[in-house]
């Protein structure tokens, strides 16, 4: 470990350190180190920077000396033999060294002969006095390192410029002393003189570095010829200083600095050192400090030093300025996106000086604004970011500062809602001011515009906005000031003159039309204030119609609207007084508003149907409302006779006033829809009543049939009023009376032509209205059908009475089978399950179900008929009767259950196969049990199944079980060719089975007598 330098000679003589002592030296020197630290480095800094005082002042010239002795301490001053050895050079020394040794053994030897006279005496004295000379010779030459090391001190305190320091000069005292570099003693000075360099260079407390520190740092230590590892122990040696200092500190502020001192000397060591620094400079271990530590202190440095530089580029910056920043960059060692960061926030803040210059005109508090001064700070501005543009496309982009490019507001100053309100008052006044002028729109300033759109960050939408709203009004001031002069009158084509308006703006023909409306709607209202329009207002519209080019359509379409306005107050004043209130006087106030609003017919039905309608849907809200199905059928009888009373009469009134503009309605279709209906629900009984009875003379009009609730309400909600409304005709009006009991107290047949009525209210079309008819009726059908087919049972007096219930009602036949049918899936499924397991279930009822017009495949499933033909199949084959009607099981049985004769055959076939194992298995285990009879039975339907379907050789386990089986057979005398197929099928032989004939003939074979012989 090195020494700790002193902080000046006296110190340095006083508290001189020990080889390896580290914290002695500190302590003894620790208020001469506090009191002359802060004096040491400015003295060294003035000198450095050349900022020392003129010589013309002899008080400032001995100030200067002064400082001078003071930045490496006072000079040393030797004395005795280090003063002789000063200006003795290494030849001269070594000349005289060598000379006193000679001269010391030959006066030594000469003593030694005088005093004893022998040889051996003067051979001792020279020995002795050889001895002193040597050891004086020693002693000389062991001072040269420190008069050499003073010499060198002596060189820096009088050194006009420490940073001038030629190598040359240091190598030229250890040649004329004859010393190394690595001599302790010099080596030691050395590191001395540079920790107070380093210490003098590094700037105190909160300064910030001037960028000059390392190079002067480097080129100074290469003078004194400092290995890289000496220097980095004095880089080290200082920072534990720094770091003792500001452990030892109470004063925050004063720690504060200290801490910025020593980030500041570890980004300065870094630089010094480069990529040796990572393993001469511990910062880690020593420090214990992370890297990222040592990250901030190299970062935070490097950004100061380049924020320093930075400061200097104005708004005309060049690619010389660029390029010298990125020597710097490079120099300090910031990285690129730290670099690119403050380039952009320096460039935008450049921008936003131009956009407060800008608003401070826009915001002054005078009555006329300075705007040329706006526009001309606002294309400054732009000319910059253009500067900055061309900068960064024209250049090496690896040679310039990174960050070159446009700059823009977002992420600074501006970048807030509030800010952008102003941005867009600038945007809009320099698009007032600059680009639309006189009227014109000068096409050369768009780019500028679009480029102050993206540097603002206003969007797409809200630049449109605004130009869309400048060119509105100064289209607006154009046009007005064409009429107003008559050019607009005058010309050929207003279509021609007012597209060359736009074409001059740049004004979206479109967005013209829609102001063409706004005046035209301006002007009608102005018209109509009185409430009605006169022959002048008429032409008065009719001109500017003309003169704006404004279509008939959008002129109807405005008509509508505001006459609209005041002829719907007429219709709803109309329309409130309710069923008595429509009198003749009201007729005359709708007529006198329609002619005096100059309406055309569809015009005033479209704003008479949406009253009405209104009026309609509080009918059908009350409706929804009721408490129970009577109260709401009342509200829809409202609904009805209103419709009657009033409605019908307003569009009598509007329909025949012969002031009204007939119109063309698109009716006809509607009407053809309305007189389309199935043929299939005329038979309805319940619809038909619905038709007006043409042998009754009405009284009254004919109810009006334009007005409807078709688009104000869903196809279900409509036919859902209407299922209700007849519900309520076929029931009447209900009274609950006591003891949960309830009676019809009116039932009107009239009813049904207000559901008629009803149904062109709701807009429901003849189908949907017979859809609801069909519905109920089949609701009725099918509780009736339900009754008379409780037990399940389709017989055919049963369906002669569903017939008549259906003609009754008038359902079709289509809807009828689909009752009937549901109630047989439902309820006659399972007793027809139950009666196809049971075989209850017989084909001859079957057939009879079908001749009363019962479509079997619905009624039973195919997997039903199947199992029953299954069923009737084994049940023939295990009968014991050896018979099997083909005809009847392959031809008339699968006809009446409607299956594939082929499939049936196929099913006869798996069952005779299933049927033959299992036969012979039941014959033995009756067998088993003596029962004789029941095994002749098996056996015959073994033999049966084998003809149908021809089987090999059956196998059995014990075969006296199966000559037992052909003994009982035998002796029932059997045919003969079944007795000779039995025995095929047991694979008996023939002399075998003539035993066991002879052995039955003879003796006779009793399962009853082998039992008791058995039991013996």
């Amino acid at each position: 470990m090195l020494p700790t330098p002193c902080l000046s000679a006296g110190c340095r003589r006083h508290a001189r350190l020990a080889p390896g002592s580290v914290d002695s030296g500190f302590f003894a020197s620790r208020q001469l180190h506090r009191a002359h630290i802060s004096s040491r480095r400015r003295i060294l800094r003035a000198r450095i920077s050349g900022s020392v005082a003129s010589s013309s002042s002899s008080s400032s010239s001995s100030a200067s000396a002064a400082e001078k002795s003071n930045v490496f301490g006072s000079e040393k001053r030797l004395s005795g033999p280090k003063k002789l050895l000063e200006g003795m050079p290494a030849p001269t020394r070594y000349v005289t060294c060598t000379a006193i040794v000679a001269g010391a053994l030959m006066a030594g030897y000469a003593v030694g002969s005088q005093a004893k006279g022998t040889p051996n005496a003067a051979l001792a004295g020279a020995i002795a006095l050889g001895a002193v000379g040597g050891a004086t010779a020693f002693v000389v030459n062991s001072m040269a390192p420190d008069v050499a090391a003073a010499q060198v001190h002596n060189l820096l305190v009088n050194h006009p410029d420490p940073r001038s320091l030629r190598g040359e000069e240091i190598e030229g005292i250890l040649k004329k002393f004859g010393i190394n570099k690595t001599n302790e003693k010099f080596n030691t000075e050395l590191r001395n003189l540079y920790d107070s360099f380093v210490s003098s260079v590094i700037p105190p407390g909160n300064e910030d570095l001037k960028g000059d520190e390392a190079a002067t740092i480097r080129k100074f230590k290469e003078a004194l010829g400092l290995d890289d590892p000496d220097a980095a122990a004095v880089h080290i040696e200082i920072c534990r200083r720094i770091v003792r200092q500001r452990l030892e500190t109470g004063d925050r502020d004063t720690a504060v600095e200290e801490l910025r001192a020593f980030q500041k000397l570890v980004y300065v060591s870094n630089l010094v050192f480069g990529e040796a620094s990572k393993f001469l400079l511990p910062w880690k271990r020593v420090f214990k400090v992370t890297d990222s530590q040592v990250e901030i202190a190299v970062r935070d440095n490097a950004q100061r030093l380049f924020a320093t530089k930075l400061s200097s580029i104005g708004t005309d910056v060049n690619i010389d300025q660029l390029k010298e920043l990125r020597r710097i960059q490079l120099k300090v060692q910031l990285s690129d996106e730290i670099t690119s960061s403050l380039f952009k926030s320096h460039t935008q803040k450049l921008l936003e000086g131009y956009i407060s210059r800008a608003l401070e005109v826009l915001k002054a508090r005078t009555r006329i604004k300075d705007t040329k001064k706006l526009v001309m700070e606002l294309e400054s501005m732009l000319a910059y970011n253009d500067l900055l543009s061309a900068l960064a496309k024209d250049a090496d982009s690896s040679s310039l500062v990174p960050g070159v490019g446009p700059a823009s507001v977002i992420g600074g100053v501006y970048d807030s809602d509030r800010a952008m309100d102003d941005l867009k008052l600038l945007y809009r006044t320099y698009l007032s001011e600059a680009v639309v002028s006189n009227g014109q729109l000068l096409k050369e300033k768009l780019p500028l515009l679009a480029q102050l759109k993206n540097t603002f960050g206003i969007g797409n939408r809200e630049a449109d906005d605004i130009m869309l709203d400048i060119t509105t009004k100064v289209y607006r001031r154009r046009l007005s000031l064409a009429v107003t002069d008559g050019d607009l009158d005058a010309a050929t084509s207003k279509a021609t003159f007012l597209q060359n308006l736009c074409n001059s703006l740049q004004f979206d023909p479109a967005k013209a039309s829609k102001v063409h409306e706004e005046i035209y709607r301006q002007k009608l209202e102005q018209c109509v204030a009185d409430g009605s329009l006169s022959d002048e207002d008429i032409s008065a519209l009719l001109r500017l119609r003309v003169l704006l080019c404004i279509p008939q359509e959008t002129v109807e379409t405005a008509h509508a609207d505001i006459c609209g306005r005041i002829f719907a107050k007429v219709v709803n004043t109309a329309i409130a007084s309710g069923v008595d209130g429509y009198d003749p006087e009201t007729t005359a106030t709708v007529r006198a508003a329609i002619k005096g609003l100059r309406l055309s017919q569809k015009a005033a039905m479209d704003i008479a149907s949406k009253a009405v309608r209104t009026m309609f849907m509080t009918y059908v809200k009350r409706s929804r409302t009721a408490d129970n199905r009577t109260e709401s059928a009342r509200e829809l009888k409202k609904m009805i006779l209103f419709n009657n009373l009033v409605v019908t009469e307003l569009v009598d009134d509007i329909k025949q006033d012969p002031n009204v503009v007939k119109a063309e309605f698109v009716e006809e279709k509607k009407v053809e829809e309305v007189d389309y209906i199935d043929d299939g629900l005329e038979m309805l009984q319940s619809l038909r009543k619905t038709k007006p009875d043409q042998t009754r003379e009405t009284s009254g009009k004919e109810p009006q049939k334009e007005i409807t609730l078709r688009d104000d309400l869903p196809a279900r909600d409509r036919t859902d009023l209407y299922r209700l409304y007849l519900i309520y005709c076929l029931t009447g009006e209900t009274t609950h009376m006591p003891f949960g009991s309830s009676i019809v107290v009116q039932r009107d047949s009239s009813e049904f032509e207000r559901l008629g009525e009803l149904g062109i209210i709701l807009g429901l079309t003849p189908m949907e209205i017979g859809t609801v008819h069909k519905g109920l009726a089949e609701q009725a059908f099918k509780q009736q059908a339900e009754v008379i087919l409780a037990d399940g049972k389709l017989l055919p007096q049963k369906m002669e009475q569903l017939v008549e219930v259906q003609k009754q009602l008038g359902l079709p036949s289509d809807s009828f089978q689909k009752v009937v049918h549901n109630i047989a899936t439902t309820k006659m499924s399972g007793a027809i399950d139950a009666a196809v397991r049971s075989g209850e279930l017989k084909v001859e009822e079957i057939k009879e179900m079908r001749d009363a017009g019962v479509k079997i495949d619905s009624m039973i499933s195919k997997e039903q008929r199947e199992k029953m033909y299954r069923s009737l199949v084994d049940r023939e084959l295990s009968s014991g009767k050896g018979e099997f009607d083909e005809d009847k099981f392959y031809t008339s049985v699968p006809a009446e259950l409607e299956l594939d004769p082929a499939k049936c055959r196929s099913m006869v076939d798996d069952l005779t196969k299933q049927r033959l194992k299992s036969s012979l298995i039941q014959a033995v285990a009756l067998l088993r049990q003596k029962n004789e009879t029941g095994v002749v039975s098996q056996l015959t339907n073994l033999l049966l199944c084998d003809k149908l379907v021809r089987s090999e050789k059956l196998s059995w386990a014990v075969e006296d079980e199966l000559k037992d089986l052909y003994c009982i057979y035998v002796k029932t005398s059997p045919p003969a060719e079944k007795q000779q197929r039995l025995q095929e099928l047991f694979g008996f032989s023939a002399s075998m089975a003539k035993s066991l004939e002879d052995f039955v003939a003879a003796n006779g074979f009793s399962l009853a007598g082998d039992e008791e012989e058995l039991k013996f």
